[in-house]
């Protein structure tokens, strides 16, 4: 049996996004979550020069205001200069007052840990970096009354590519619901120039880092495979035959989701009493 003749139906790749209508959305939702939910003034956003950061920060801005928008610029030594440059692009593109960005180097602290540990592979060096970011963004959070918003989108968050309690430690996560692909699409709708949106993505945790290259697959084909697994249901089987996959490249990225589900939920609390905190925990109705 074929599945070719889902094919219109599941349309094959992933369906575009009404961006006006999420855009509106994300910034309703992202206003009253800070300033009405969390009872904060301000929104903290470490800014890449990559796509999601810039989204995010738009949002961001446009939810609270340039004003009550923090943005970060944190480099390594793994981060390219054009890095750099992109980030100021998006600072200069919301006119984000000079008093309410900054830039940090991130090398003397990650460094400092380092000798202090007795040394760092590649990897847990990468690790440090992306944690140390984050301590660096909830304390200005702190200094600001504000939160820090995520920048990590759909597909990055369902296959776990990101560092737990690193660029995953964050308070919300305006665009966690959208695809790379979406995410791109967004930029497009925002303004951002194609440097920026189709930017190959990479945490530059260390020199030539890509995420399609740890991947081996493009995020064009991973959303695909994603959506019509987790959004259609269809098998693994199914998704082979209508992308055209190897069955293993598809089992692959299942495998992945399954791998890093703890790095989604909080931690697991061990139920003992009656009402105890964990993953179910529900407040009482008449608090909202």
């Amino acid at each position: 049996m074929t599945y070719s003749h889902y094919w219109d139906e599941l349309m094959g790749v992933l369906p575009p996004i009404n961006t006006e209508r999420v855009a509106d959305y994300i910034v309703k939702r992202l206003r009253w979550y800070v300033t009405v939910y969390a009872g904060k003034k301000s929104g903290i956003v470490g800014v890449s020069g990559g796509v999601d950061s810039a989204v995010t920060a738009v949002l961001t801005a446009r939810a609270l205001g340039p004003e009550n928008t923090f943005l970060y610029i944190l480099p390594s030594y793994s981060t390219p200069e054009e890095d750099i440059e992109d980030a100021r692009f998006v600072i200069e593109f919301l006119k984000i007052p000079d008093e309410n960005w900054e830039m940090i180097d991130v090398d003397p602290i990650v460094e400092a840990l380092e000798n202090q540990l007795g040394g760092m592979t590649k990897v847990e060096r990468g690790n440090a970096t992306a944690r140390v970011r984050m301590i660096i963004l909830h304390q200005r959070a702190y200094r600001h009354n504000g939160l820090v918003i995520g920048t990590g989108d759909k597909s990055e968050l369902l296959i776990g590519y990101f560092t737990k309690y690193g660029d995953g430690g964050v308070d919300v996560m305006p665009i966690g619901g959208l695809y790379k692909t979406h995410v791109r699409q967004m930029a497009k709708y925002l303004g951002f120039p194609d440097r920026i949106a189709y930017k190959p993505s990479s945490p530059r945790l260390w020199p030539g880092q890509t995420a399609e290259g740890e991947l081996g697959i493009s995020y064009e084909i991973l959303d695909q495979v994603l959506y019509l697994r987790f959004e259609k249901m269809l098998k693994e089987e199914q998704i082979s035959e209508i992308l055209g996959l190897k069955l293993d490249t598809v089992k692959m990225i299942i495998k992945r989701v399954k791998t890093t589900q703890h790095k989604r939920l909080p931690p697991e609390v061990f139920h003992i009493g009656m009402r105890d905190l964990g993953s179910d925990w529900r407040y009482p109705r008449e608090w909202f």
